[in-house]
């Protein structure tokens, strides 16, 4: 799972620490003076010449990261050397071209080349100690920043919230939605959690079918009305069953739409006055890349959203969508679709994720 992008910021980590050493090098090289020739013991010292004016111009001279040559020079005498903005200029346009490349969004992309600038330039580290891994550990904080907004624990929010929960999934047509609740709905069985299955989404043909069939594989209850009735009533009757026999968690499915359907955004405005539901998810494709992302934006500004589910991630090489939902909407990544089995939903968490991708 995002093999692509896995390799792009290894490949920055080398260039940053390739561009740093040979500063070391330049550096160690400048402060290594020419030998005082061996005098004769006999021969009287002259007295030391006044400087040349000349030779305090060097002193003073800037390197290309705005430290004069012997500001490093002493840094590198007392086994520090830092990495100053010229070290990054470089590997910081290449990691934007593969930011952008794994599709990662604009805005996104420049806020994680902002944090890794704030958090490498000028930092002093100790000689031996690997340019590498202050690298890795600058771009690992960088992403985690951008992909942790909003981010909350949504089993312990299951399990404090008021019984029952409704769940409201929206999105585009045939991105798994219908199977990520089923997903979603075994994870929180295997908990304890019970649930109920509802069909909002009366008009597409075989919806109530495709629905039954995986309450039935895992053994869910389920309410569903005649194609074509009204998804708010059928949302409703499943959180009066959910009320009357004491079920947590009601997971109601939804007609794919798009932001701009009027006729199919109305429906979903009615669930909110008829039901208020207590959640609000997007679903759509890892691998949809900017695409994905902007739906996301859409679906947001069209209507409030509490979190995101990501399919189809084990396919994804770039995860430019994982990376960039949380940022661009404020609206967490909550889980991502890893497989075909009612197992495959993992937790999406951004540390675990990161740390994944500098793995070895």
């Amino acid at each position: 799972m995002f093999d692509g992008l896995k390799d792009k910021l290894g490949s920055f980590r080398d260039d940053v620490e390739e561009e740093a050493e040979e500063g070391d090098d330049e550096t160690e090289s400048g402060a290594e003076a020419d030998p005082e020739p061996a005098g004769d013991a006999d021969v009287e010292s002259e007295p030391d010449p006044e400087p040349d004016a000349a030779e305090d111009d060097d002193a003073d001279e800037e390197d290309d990261g705005g430290r004069s040559i012997g500001e490093r020079a002493k840094l590198f005498a007392t086994g520090k050397t830092v990495i100053d903005e010229s070290d990054l200029e470089g590997p910081l346009d290449d990691l934007e071209l593969a930011l952008l490349a794994s599709d990662v969004e604009m805005e996104v992309a420049d806020a994680i080349l902002d944090r890794v600038r704030e958090n490498l330039v000028d930092t002093t580290r100790a000689r031996g100690q690997s340019v590498g891994d202050v690298v890795e550990d600058a771009l690992k904080e960088a992403l985690v920043d951008v992909m942790s907004v909003g981010q909350f624990d949504f089993d312990q929010h299951i399990a404090d919230a008021e019984k029952p929960v409704t769940i409201v999934f929206t999105g585009v047509n045939g991105v798994g939605k219908t199977t990520s609740i089923a997903k979603l709905a075994t994870r929180l069985e295997s908990q304890g959690v019970s649930t109920v299955l509802a069909n909002g989404d009366t008009y597409r043909a075989g919806a109530n079918e495709q629905l039954r069939e995986h309450a039935e594989n895992q053994n869910l209850d389920i309410i569903t009305h005649e194609q074509g009735g009204d998804p708010a009533a059928v949302i409703y009757d499943a959180v009066e069953y959910a009320e009357a026999n004491d079920v947590d968690v009601v997971l109601g499915d939804t007609a794919g739409r798009l932001h701009t359907s009027n006729d199919l955004m109305a429906q979903l405005e009615k669930i909110g006055r008829v039901v208020d539901p207590d959640m609000t998810i997007f679903v759509d494709e890892a691998v949809a890349g900017q695409d994905a992302v902007h739906r996301a934006r859409e679906f947001d500004d069209a209507m409030e959203m509490d979190g995101a589910i990501l399919t189809k991630a084990d396919a994804d090489a770039d995860g430019g969508a994982a990376i960039s939902i949380a940022h661009v909407t404020g609206t967490p990544v909550l889980f991502l679709g890893t497989g075909q089995g009612y197992d495959d939903l993992d937790v999406f968490d951004p540390e675990s994720m990161v740390e994944d991708l500098f793995a070895e």
